[in-house]
């Protein structure tokens, strides 16, 4: 079954380090520190009643494109996101 993405273009304050996030509709993690937030069930839906943080706990690197893990403090949910062009990089060296 194939899951439905939800475009939402959303600005947001990132709950661990405070920066407010200008999002680009695809825009699930904070580029200066990397941490989400458990929000979707499917991409875009913020369907996830949870809403506990998610740090960045792993990365993969496939033909130069990054792939951060994140898991969830409260549930322990684990999502794969991809690393965006305004991430900070070096962030990943110390996962």
């Amino acid at each position: 079954m194939a899951i439905d993405f939800i475009k939402k273009q959303e600005d947001f304050t990132c709950e661990h380090c405070g920066v407010l996030v200008e999002g680009s509709g695809y825009t699930n993690h904070c580029p200066h520190c990397l941490w989400s937030k458990h929000v979707d069930i499917n991409p875009g839906d913020r369907a996830a009643d949870c809403g506990g943080l998610m740090p960045p706990v792993g990365y993969e690197s496939e033909d130069g494109t990054y792939t951060l893990t994140h898991r969830c403090e409260t549930c322990g949910h684990e999502k794969r996101n991809k690393v965006s062009s305004g991430d900070d990089l070096a962030l990943l060296a110390g996962l």
